[in-house]
């Protein structure tokens, strides 16, 4: 008896010890729980800022122009490529070997009508021609005896006292027209062999300049053989497209009567101001470009090159633009490009109240530096505004600058970050330093 009691006595003490070590087991994990809460509870409480002076109002400040009516005369610019109005492949019309090759007829050499720009060997056609002098020769003397003997015979019939008339063989009329036909021929030969013998000296058929030679001294050529490529240097002309929606500002001339258009040419590779070309536009391509739908305007430059006038040279091959004078539009406003934003807006500014009025424009007219508006009384009592500015709300009070203030504000804005760049560089060169 006393036995189990001991045992129930050590079972009691057991279950009091295991239930104290699952209490200091439990007690460290609600220890941090409730740690964590109350720290949560601290940190999640954001303090209170102080509250912030309210901001002065900004003080749009911008550069202002007049903007006049006026009337704005159209130039439509275009560009092309001067090309030879007559270029022509030069070949020989008889055969032989090259002679002689006169310093005329070098590559961009200089030439002038009917000097001579090649010469082949002529001693073949030298024997043609006195063997075509001789045979000439022997027809007309077989020609006279013949006549003489037609005029005999019609004596002889007439002496005899015949009263008919006598037949063509009697008076030798056949042999005749055979002795005839035969000068003819000796001259058609004749006359041919000269022509020979003049083809052997290749002769130039207009004034011009030599684009390339494509033979050298000795060579064989025959007839159709090329010699070199040679152009004109009367006048050059210029093939200009021009854009559909820019014809109706021009006046071309379709027909062969028609006025010149004058048209100012200068390099397009080139800057200097004494590379100008004045022409004129004589005639339009009778079909638009299929792929542009462009129309194309020919221009034409008398002397080119310079040799009677002394302008520079306009040489084949080089590009240029082209200015067009077109038609006077009246009563309009130029408005510079810089003044423009977002393509097709304006901000105007009264001259009274020196306030913003934002306006949405639909040019007429467009070139690189400048738009053409014909909107009347767009600009009355209003000056517009050129400086840069972001969007900005209607009729918001601003400030007239002068430009050369507006050049101070914007290189002010642009020194910070231009150090702070500067000071990002050298960070970033002191790390690259520290890490090798």
């Amino acid at each position: 008896m006393n036995a189990t009691k001991s045992q129930i006595n050590l079972a009691q003490k057991k279950q009091k010890v295991s239930i104290a070590a699952l209490g200091s087991r439990l007690l460290i994990p609600v220890a941090l729980l409730l740690a964590g809460l109350f720290s949560y509870k601290i940190l999640s409480v954001e303090p209170e800022e102080p509250k912030r002076p309210p901001a002065k109002p900004r003080v749009i400040r911008t550069t202002v122009q007049d903007v006049p009516l006026q009337n704005y005369r159209t130039v439509v610019t275009t560009r092309g490529i001067v090309r030879p109005h007559n270029e022509v492949v030069l070949t020989a019309e008889v055969s032989g070997k090259i002679v002689h090759i006169p310093q005329h007829f070098e590559d961009g050499a200089y030439f002038a009508k009917d000097d001579i720009l090649l010469e082949l060997d002529d001693s073949d056609y030298q024997t043609a021609l006195i063997a075509a002098e001789a045979q000439l020769a022997r027809s007309q003397a077989a020609h006279a005896q013949e006549k003489a003997r037609a005029e005999q015979a019609s004596l002889n019939w007439e002496s005899l006292g015949y009263e008919e008339a006598p037949n063509e063989l009697v008076l030798r009329l056949p042999q005749l027209r055979e002795a005839e036909a035969n000068v003819k021929s000796g001259e058609a030969q004749l006359a041919r062999a000269q022509r020979d013998l003049d083809r052997t000296k290749i002769r130039a058929p207009f004034d011009g300049r030599v684009r390339m030679r494509s033979v050298g001294l000795g060579q064989s050529v025959g007839p159709g053989t090329s010699l070199g490529t040679i152009f004109s240097i009367d006048f050059a002309e210029i093939r200009l497209p021009i854009s559909p929606r820019k014809l109706s500002f021009l006046t071309l001339p379709e027909e062969i009567e028609d006025q010149p258009v004058p048209v100012e040419l200068r390099d397009a590779i080139s800057d200097e101001p004494e590379s100008v070309w004045h022409g004129e536009i004589v005639r339009t391509e009778g079909t638009l470009d299929e792929s542009s739908l462009e129309l194309f305007a020919i221009a034409r430059v008398a002397d080119p090159f310079g040799r009677h006038s002394g302008h520079p040279p306009l040489r084949i091959g080089q590009p240029v633009v082209g200015a067009i004078q077109g038609r006077e539009l009246q009563q309009v406003y130029v408005i510079p490009r810089e003044a423009i934003r977002q393509i097709d807006r304006i901000y105007l500014v009264d001259k009274e109240s020196l306030t913003l009025d934002r306006q949405v424009i639909t040019p007429v007219w467009s070139q690189e530096d400048h738009v053409v508006v014909r909107a009347p009384g767009l600009f009355n009592g209003s000056f517009i505004a050129t400086s840069q500015l972001s969007y900005i709300p209607d009729e918001a009070k601003v400030e007239i600058i002068q430009p050369a203030e507006a050049v101070a504000e914007e290189s002010e804005t642009a020194t910070p970050k231009t150090n702070e760049q500067t000071n990002a560089r050298t960070k970033d060169q002191q790390g690259n330093q520290a890490a090798t």
